[in-house]
């Protein structure tokens, strides 16, 4: 595969037998639906909520690729079938696959019919609308079906929900419905399952579908002349249309299928109607189009390498908007909750290509704090159930990415808009983390005042005269570095004299004397105390165990540098430039083999028992928090 010579799309091209070594996914988004498509054609969509709300299952497996998702194309002639995608069932000779911007293309043919296939998910609405085009070039006139198919979850997972997901049909449209009575967090929503196809049978049961034992890549319903009708409760559900299609030579037709889901049952019938119809569905695709050609031209960069060209000229911003910010999903992390750091970063990400949006989601973090300045790590919408931690540093970035707006945008009115506050109890001693569902407190300010909350809640110091570490940092995986309340963070020490030095002249401009004097003064004290105390010789350490014991020092018997406290050393300020160009110079030395070219984990890896950093341990070495 490679990209177009625009870099507009990346092309695949799948011949007979060939496979890619992992999925190649496009996460098509917007702000409250979503779907995964891989370049195999497997799939799963979700309302709200990639991780509680999911329409059809999530399966996180990159070997099988397997989807609850199908697409179907069969010769009424012979019996022979197909699909338009690489998967489930896969036809002979090539697929070309193009992954756009907000839309993928599956492009194939077999015995004579030319599929093109795109899926795409609607500007606004919660829907995702897959558009086949089928044109005979056999040279006879040809009988076909063309039959999608949906596994019903509207819950997390199968097991859970099966039981309780009833299915109905509308007896003039032949529309498809799902609901799940039992979901507490996501009450009154409808699922639906539409097509243009006139002439079509349906079914609910997926056990009849599928057939015993059998599976998408082999289904019984694909044996028999149409489906069955069964729908309702009881069943495994499923959602089938199966409609005919006979094409004369060198004729082509569309077929659409809409998948979805609404707050109502008539709200899922405006939409089912509104995109099951031809017109419709080419004006939304090309409004999709649109819309992310003007977010990602907003920034053009122009570099010697083409590859970084590509890269920075739209797939990296999309990748932020796309799958970290609307999705808040990927084919191997299905998290669904808004991360109080992590979306905050993704806003920063766009404030030249969506301003508006980063200025509304600094409001939406701001409600998510506690009055004594700590926030929810993370939290589901749409109730807001989260998790209270010990990390220090997810309150930080909320002044940090306010500053950051302000600069970028000059409005300054955000710091006089008035958000409110989530009360939950206290972590007890023991505690690590809380996870429930926070009460709405009395208690409103500016987000000036919770920005000033946020800061004040982070002067804590330990021995060193370093921020203390909690259950984590950036790096929540070292949550047992200074679990006891008394280890340090040098990372954060850097981070923090970033966001204090930044903040001061916000302070200053409200008048705020006192606070903006506190900024200067404790971000001096941060940079002396990092160059005193942190420093190890040739980099600076990565943190103070609760012991004592440094951590990312020639004198550690793991990971005796962290490459995150060198690079901040840098954008912080708080350290010379000939020890930031030592800090910088240092991981390339020690963790990147001059043979191989490339970077190592920390080495030694974190793996021995003692000391207990954390979750990062947990990993087997060489993967995941151990690159960091």
């Amino acid at each position: 595969g490679g990209f177009t010579q625009d870099g507009s799309e990346y092309v695949i091209t799948l011949r007979n037998g060939e496979t890619t070594p992992a999925p190649w996914v496009n996460v098509l988004a917007n702000a409250g639906f979503g779907s995964i498509v891989t370049e195999s054609g497997g799939a799963y969509t979700w309302k709200e909520n990639a991780h509680e709300f999911r329409l059809t299952p999530w399966y996180n497996d990159p070997v099988s690729d397997a989807s609850g998702e199908a697409l179907y194309i069969r010769d009424e002639a012979t019996g022979r079938f197909w699909s338009p995608t690489p998967l489930p069932v896969r036809g002979p000779g090539p697929y070309v696959i193009r992954h756009g911007f907000g839309y993928s293309t599956f492009i194939h043919r077999n015995e004579g019919i030319r599929s093109t296939l795109e899926v795409f998910v609607a500007k606004d609405d919660p829907v995702k609308i897959s558009r086949l085009r089928l044109e005979n070039q056999s040279g006879e006139n040809r009988s076909l079906s063309v039959t999608g198919y949906v596994e019903w979850i509207l819950a997390d997972l199968r097991s859970k929900s099966a039981l309780h997901v009833i299915t109905k049909t509308d007896p003039v449209s032949g529309l498809i419905l799902a609901r799940n009575s039992y979901t507490m967090d996501f009450p009154g929503r409808i699922a639906f399952f539409e097509s243009n196809l006139q002439q079509r049978t349906i079914s609910g049961d997926r056990t009849e579908f599928l057939g015993r034992n059998g599976s998408t890549a082999m289904p019984l319903a694909m044996k028999r002349t149409c489906l069955s009708g069964r729908i309702g409760a009881g069943f495994d559900p499923c959602g089938a249309i199966q409609g005919a299609v006979d094409l004369r030579e060198g004729e082509s037709v569309e077929i659409l299928f809409v998948l979805g889901a609404a707050d109502s049952i008539d709200e899922a019938f405006r939409l089912a109607r509104k995109f099951s119809d031809l017109t419709t569905a080419a004006e939304e695709l090309k409004a999709v189009k649109e819309v992310w050609k003007e977010r990602l031209g907003a920034v053009r960069v122009q570099t010697p390498d083409e590859a970084v060209n590509v890269m920075a000229n739209g797939w990296l911003l999309y990748q932020s908007m796309a799958s970290r910010y609307l999705g808040r999903s990927g084919y191997y992390q299905s998290g669904g909750a808004f991360g109080f750091r992590d979306q905050l970063q993704d806003t920063m990400a766009m404030l030249y290509a969506e301003p508006g949006l980063a200025r509304s989601h600094l409001l939406l973090s701001a409600a998510h704090q506690f009055p004594e300045g700590d926030v929810q790590h993370w939290w589901h919408p749409p109730l807001d159930r989260g998790v209270r931690t010990r990390c220090s540093d997810d309150y930080l970035w909320l002044p940090l990415a306010v500053e950051r707006y302000i600069s970028v945008t000059g409005d300054r009115s955000i710091l006089d808009e008035e958000a409110g506050y989530i009360d939950m109890r206290h972590l007890n001693p023991e505690e690590e983390s809380f996870y429930d569902l926070p009460m709405i407190s009395t208690l409103r300010e500016t987000v000036y005042q919770h920005c000033v909350r946020a800061i004040r809640n982070g002067l804590k110091f330990g021995s060193h005269g370093l921020p203390l570490m909690g259950s984590g940092d950036w790096n929540d995986g070292m949550d047992r570095v200074g679990i006891e309340g008394k280890g340090e963070s040098v990372w954060l020490g850097f981070f923090l004299h970033m966001v204090l030095t930044r903040f001061a002249p916000l302070a200053a401009s409200k008048d705020d004397t006192e606070f903006a004097e506190l900024c200067r003064r404790d971000a001096e004290s941060l940079e002396y105390n990092l160059n005193a105390n942190a420093w190890d010789g040739d980099w600076f350490r990565r943190a103070y165990m609760d012991d004592g014991r440094p951590l990312g020092s020639t004198q550690s018997s793991e990971c005796r540098i962290d490459s995150i406290a060198q690079s901040w050393s840098v954008p912080s300020g708080a350290a010379s430039e000939e020890r930031q160009r030592r800090a910088i110079d240092a991981p390339y030395a020690n963790l990147v083999p001059p043979a191989l070219g490339i970077a190592h984990p920390p080495q030694p890896p974190l793996d021995q028992p003692d000391p207990d950093h954390g979750d990062i341990k947990g990993p087997v070495p060489g993967r995941r928090e151990h690159r960091r």
